[in-house]
């Protein structure tokens, strides 16, 4: 796929190192050569200096045969100026903008064809902001993703000595947890002698026992959620006091979204900023003047108390320091947004619990348009290594490889796994059903996908993503 990108910031930078890595042919127009430079020694790809919105620069790019334009320049005007002019002036079949703004979002007129002519808006603070919040509302999970309208829900838990299913085999799980369906699809072990480097993925079978430390991911559905994590390790008290640190564009959305279920303190070093959060937020909220990274301030607003410490500043060390320091002093538990994909791949799960890389908050939802067949959802797991993707069978046995077939007899690639099945979301026509009653099918070797059904699949590497496309693909013969 032909793909230009506008804007070589740090969304834009990350768009384009993960989708550079599956062999697209990738174009990035930015105004600060120096920027666009760094991107081109590092990357596959072709660099444009100029203004996005002109013209004459975007055809200097080849927009005329690009199949898609990603806009994620720093301003909310110039990415929606960009769509339109890539819509009306080149016909490009899909425009993304990165838009910050929440006056416009998916499904708003104005973004419409008539209008700026957006097919996908991505807000990566409002990505970072729900995935905060599912962290917040499963505190034992590293991460909580959604799929099939929030029905399914894929956990990543570490296993804690003690939890029912720890030092026990998979095939042992249906009797460990009666009437609660579930699938591990994953899981991941430090090897012997290879501390600090990545977790090797472990091959599963009935005999895999789930050990201590492992990092295992489950697909169930998102109502037996609970019920899982308390299989894999001792479950925590819920969450009641949170302090976040930093009051900008995503500290201020959290807070907006979070300050009627929990005690909840802010700490802005800019005075400004804090009285502008005064007025935004209800007087229950307590807003603080003052450095993060200051350990009496931290002790003074008695941090050892608080369940979650969740630093959101805009400066990475800032952010790691005053999660370590929080967690030294007895916070319970301590999340760090680091922009640097390095610097979270180095400080995840040591004493900072999860460390969350912005950029790959988003890139789910741009993947979701570029995987071939019909995709719902994609997100990207373990910094981007691995994948979970959600699709739609279409047709039928005879113009798709996964209709009316058995999951056992599907060439799946090896370690790829498909977890879960939505079935009763789509009609035979393919529309979506009104006053839908969907029923989440976890997948076994005997299940039968039927046209129509929501596929959930995990798949450990990404290379082998181009092999489960095909199997969604439908031939000629189908249209």
């Amino acid at each position: 796929m032909k793909i230009l990108i506008l804007g070589a910031g740090r969304v834009g930078e990350s768009v384009a190192e993960s989708l550079v890595s599956e062999h697209n042919d990738i174009t990035v127009v930015d105004t600060d050569p120096v920027r666009l430079g760094d991107l081109q020694d590092r990357l596959d790809l072709r660099g444009v200096v100029g203004n996005g919105i002109q013209p004459s620069v975007l055809r200097e790019a080849g927009i005329e045969d690009t199949d898609m334009l990603i806009a994620c320049a720093p301003l909310d005007e110039t990415n929606l100026v960009a769509c339109k002019v890539a819509h009306d002036l080149f016909n490009v079949p899909t425009t993304i903008a990165r838009v910050r703004s929440p006056e416009f979002e998916d499904g708003n007129p104005l973004l419409g064809k008539p209008g700026f002519a957006v097919d996908k808006v991505i807000c990566p603070e409002e990505s970072v902001t729900t995935y905060i919040r599912k962290l917040i509302e499963y505190p034992e999970a590293l991460q909580v993703l959604e799929f099939a309208h929030g029905l399914v829900s894929l956990i990543a838990v570490r296993a804690v000595a003690g939890g029912p299913l720890v030092q026990h085999s998979l095939a042992e799980i249906p009797k460990l947890i009666p009437g609660v369906e579930m699938r591990i699809v994953a899981i991941y072990r430090r090897q012997v002698g290879a501390e600090g480097q990545d977790r090797a993925l472990t091959e599963l079978d009935g005999a895999t026992r789930i050990e201590p430390g492992d990092e295992v991911f489950v697909l169930a559905a998102t109502e037996d959620i609970r019920t899982v994590l308390g299989a894999l390790r001792k479950m925590d008290r819920p969450v009641r006091r949170i302090m976040v640190a930093g009051g900008g564009k995503v500290g201020l959305r959290l807070a907006r979204q979070i300050h009627a279920e929990y005690q909840l303190k802010i700490i802005e070093p800019l005075r400004a900023r804090c009285e502008y959060l005064a007025t935004q937020l209800p007087p229950a909220v307590l807003v603080l003047h003052g450095d993060s990274t200051d350990e009496d301030l931290l002790g003074d607003e008695n941090v050892h108390e608080m369940d979650l410490f969740i630093a959101l500043t805009s400066d990475d060390e800032d952010n790691i320091m005053s999660c370590l320091l929080a967690k030294r002093m007895g916070a319970r538990r301590v999340i760090g947004v680091i922009n640097r994909a390095a610097y979270a791949d180095l400080v995840q799960g040591t004493q900072i619990d999860i460390a969350i890389a912005p950029s790959h908050t988003v890139i789910g939802e741009l993947l979701a348009y570029v995987r071939r067949g019909d995709v719902e959802a994609v997100h990207s797991l373990r910094r981007g290594a691995a994948e979970a993707l959600e699709a739609i069978v279409r047709g039928d046995a005879k113009t798709c490889k996964m209709a009316n077939r058995r999951v056992d007899e599907l060439p799946l690639p090896k370690g790829a796994q498909i977890g879960a099945i939505v079935r009763g979301l789509h009609l035979a026509d393919g529309s979506e059903a009104e006053n839908a009653r969907p029923r989440v099918i976890i997948a076994h070797h005997d299940t039968t996908i039927l046209p129509h059904d929501h596929v959930i699949i995990f798949v450990p590497r990404k290379r082998m993503v181009r092999e489960v496309e095909k199997l969604f693909q439908v031939s000629a013969t189908f249209f």
